[in-house]
């Protein structure tokens, strides 16, 4: 998984590509090479997104940045993407009709749920398991811990020590 960052670079080189590739006359079929890697970008920057809204309560603690920093880097990439997304449609609206935007739309649907099969639920239980092992291992040590400090608090209760 890409951070927001580097997924918002790659949709924008992608992008300018297919303007490019467009604007060069190359035909709809030449460009979804390069559509496709503009919305696997997308895609992996919606997964961030949604990974930013829920994070875990290790990540919240721990967090190098701010939920206000944090919020509005992903609103202003979220509103760069919005903006490619309309042009791209008016370009191939405009260079290829509704044909080639319907092109488009099926494939956007079909990397989208490619990915989701795939690339984020297998990263969302990789999180997970890292996570919950945190978790459980945190939980031990405070455990033990207490269990160390009870028993020396007993036995010098006991004159023990």
């Amino acid at each position: 998984m890409i951070d927001p960052l580097t997924a918002v670079t790659i949709a924008t080189k992608a992008f300018a590509t297919i303007k490019g590739m467009v604007s060069a006359g190359r035909e709809v079929e030449d460009t979804l090479g390069q559509i496709g890697k503009w919305y696997g970008a997308v895609s992996d920057f919606n997964e961030c997104q949604k990974r930013a809204e829920n994070p875990p309560l290790f990540k919240k603690i721990i967090a190098g940045q701010s939920v206000e920093q944090e919020a509005m880097q992903i609103y202003a990439h979220g509103k760069k993407i919005q903006q490619q997304e309309r042009d791209l449609r008016e370009l191939l609206l405009w260079s290829y009709g509704p044909t080639g935007y319907s092109e488009l739309v099926a494939l956007r649907r079909k990397i989208r749920e490619q990915r989701e099969k795939t690339v984020y639920l297998q990263e969302r239980k990789r999180k997970e398991l890292f996570w919950n092992s945190l978790s459980i291992g945190l939980i031990l040590i405070l455990g033990y811990t207490s269990y160390a400090i009870f028993s020396f608090l007993i036995n010098y209760k006991n004159g023990g020590v």
